[in-house]
């Protein structure tokens, strides 16, 4: 067994947002580049660590930001963005800074972070793409209204907030079998990138209820991106108001819609508890 102090030894943070949870990893110092098979092991709820994301941070390309984000899915799978995620990482960044902004670099683009009222962190997840072709989607089709039928399941709306989201809208979100229906759809022909699944529940103008069958991990507490997504299918169908909290199965997030077309999202951040693993045993499970 190496030792704590071991240079073997990868140290974490654990964090989550809502329950959506995450290993997070800096090597702003130190090379790390998980290859698919070692992020895969790291994410095992058994054998590893275990997390929905793992967030490594590293040394910005863009001088205007603070931190750059990489992000891997537990299926192993680098993606494009996570809004609970970056709220995480942000806090780490604002908590060493000693300030109330933190700029966060990712593949989608610059976020800009900031302490929000009552502990929470509050980011702007940039704008919200809407044409087909920026979902992606295979075909031209009208987004508002997406020609995909499974099940109970249709006429959804889908939208790219760094990455690809389609948000159906039901009656009620708890008689939805997702852990049926997910995978088939994040792997629909329609979507050449996969899709992250959202089933979204009107209450009122002001306040709606989400579940979403994350791309690469399943069926989550939370989604930051996925409450983004919905938030805007929601007011493109003017269903809500473009200021709207929407509950996930770990708790609200407040979303903002702004006239130019960026979102803003504000939720907690919180940590779990700190560790490190040796890359090398856990590739030997």
């Amino acid at each position: 067994m190496s030792d704590a102090n071991s240079p073997l030894m990868i140290p974490f943070v654990k964090m989550h947002g809502l329950g959506n949870d995450f290993v997070v990893i800096d090597a702003r110092d130190r090379t790390f580049q998980p290859d698919h098979a070692l992020a895969a092991a790291i994410a095992d709820r058994r054998q590893g660590v275990g997390f929905d994301q793992m967030l490594v941070m590293r040394p910005p390309t863009d001088p205007r930001a603070d931190v750059f984000m990489s992000i891997y899915n537990a299926d192993g799978g680098e993606v494009e963005a996570c809004g609970n995620g970056t709220r995480c990482v942000a806090r780490r960044i604002m908590a060493e800074s000693g300030k109330s902004r933190a700029i966060v670099q990712t593949v989608a683009g610059l976020l800009d972070a900031h302490a929000a009222p009552d502990d929470l962190v509050a980011v702007d997840m940039g704008y919200v793409r809407t044409e087909w072709n920026e979902i992606p989607i295979k075909e031209a089709c009208d987004t508002l209204h997406v020609p995909i039928e499974l099940g109970p399941l249709s006429d959804p709306v889908a939208g790219n907030v760094g990455n690809p989201h389609v948000t159906f809208i039901v009656d009620d979100i708890d008689t939805v079998m997702l852990s049926e229906l997910g995978p088939q759809l994040e792997h629909h022909p329609s979507f050449p990138e996969r899709a992250n699944i959202g089933i979204a529940q009107v209450i009122d103008r002001n306040n709606a209820r989400l579940r979403v069958w994350e791309r690469g991990v399943g069926e989550t507490k939370a989604c930051g991106t996925g409450a983004c997504a919905a938030a805007v299918a929601l007011a493109r169908r003017n269903l809500t108001e473009r200021e709207v909290t929407i509950e996930l199965l770990g708790g609200p997030l407040e979303l903002s819609w702004r006239p130019d077309g960026h979102i803003i999202m504000t939720g907690p951040a919180s940590s779990s508890f700190i560790g490190a693993f040796d890359a090398a045993e856990l590739m030997r499970r």
